[in-house]
C-alpha cells in the first residue's frame, strides 16, 4: 500500500498500466455495464435494481441541490454525479481483500497521478462552465472586486484543483498506509476496526471532493 506504483505493462510506449489503472478500468467498466442494465428496460414500476439506482441518483440530486440549488445541480449533475460515484468506488476498492497487497490491484485514489487527473478534469470543467455563461463574465470575475487582485485570482484558480487532488491522495494514501502498518504490528483485531472506520472515511472523502467542486462551480457560473 505504501509502495510506489509499479508499471505492469506499457501500451504503445506511452501508456503505463499500473495496478491503479487496472482497478480504475474495472470500476469504469462496471459503472458502464450497470448503466446499460438499468436503462435498457426502464419501467414505471421499477424492479429492485432500477429502484436502488434511482434511490442513489435521487440522494445525489438532493445532496448537490442543497449546495448549489436544484437548477444548477440538474444542469451539471452528469459531471458531479459521475465524479462522486467514481471517487467513492475508487476509495472503497481499497477495502477489498487483496487490493493494495499486490501490484496488479491498487486503489486508484491512493495514486497521486489519478487524483491529479481528477483535479485536472475538474479544472477544465470549471473553466468550460464559466465560459459558457459568457466570455465577459468569465474574465470579469478575475478582476472583481479590484483589478489588482488579478494575479491572486488566477493563482487561486489553479490552486483549487491542486488542493482537491492533494487532499484526496493524502487522506486515502495515509489511511491505507496506517491500516497496512497496523496489520503488520497487530494482525488480529485492530486492522478490522480501522477498516470499519475506513467505510465512513472513504465516503467522507468523496463527499468533500464533490462538495468543494460544487462550491467552485457555483462561483464560476454565478452572475450579478
Amino acid at each position: 500500500m505504501g509502495e510506489p506504483s509499479e508499471v505492469i505493462v506499457r501500451i504503445g510506449g506511452v501508456l503505463d498500466v499500473t495496478g491503479e489503472v487496472i482497478v480504475m478500468w474495472i470500476i469504469l467498466a462496471a459503472a458502464a455495464l450497470l448503466s446499460v442494465l438499468v436503462t435498457r428496460n426502464l419501467r414505471e414500476r421499477p424492479g429492485k435494481l432500477q429502484n436502488a439506482v434511482e434511490t442513489g441518483v435521487e440522494y445525489l440530486d438532493n445532496f448537490f441541490s442543497g449546495i448549489i440549488g436544484r437548477p444548477l445541480a440538474r444542469k451539471y449533475f452528469f459531471f458531479l454525479g459521475s465524479l462522486f460515484i467514481f471517487i467513492i468506488c475508487a476509495n472503497y476498492s481499497g477495502l477489498i481483500p487483496g487490493v493494495g497487497l499486490t501490484k496488479y490491484f491498487r486503489a486508484p485514489t491512493s495514486s497521486l497521478s489519478v487524483t491529479l487527473g481528477l483535479g485536472l478534469c475538474t479544472f477544465v470543467f470549471l473553466q468550460i462552465a464559466g465560459l459558457r455563461v459568457g466570455v465577459k463574465h468569465y474574465f470579469r470575475r478575475f478582476i472583481s472586486p479590484i483589478a489588482f487582485m488579478l494575479p491572486l485570482m488566477v493563482l487561486d484558480e489553479f490552486i483549487k484543483p491542486a488542493s482537491l487532488a492533494l487532499r484526496l491522495f493524502g487522506n486515502v494514501f495515509g489511511e491505507e498506509t496506517v491500516t497496512h502498518n497496523l496489520y503488520d504490528l497487530l494482525p488480529i483485531g485492530v486492522p478490522v476496526i480501522m477498516m470499519g472506520l475506513s467505510l465512513l472515511f472513504c465516503a467522507i472523502q468523496a463527499v468533500v471532493f464533490t462538495m468543494l467542486t460544487s462550491i467552485y462551480l457555483e462561483e464560476a457560473v454565478e452572475t450579478e
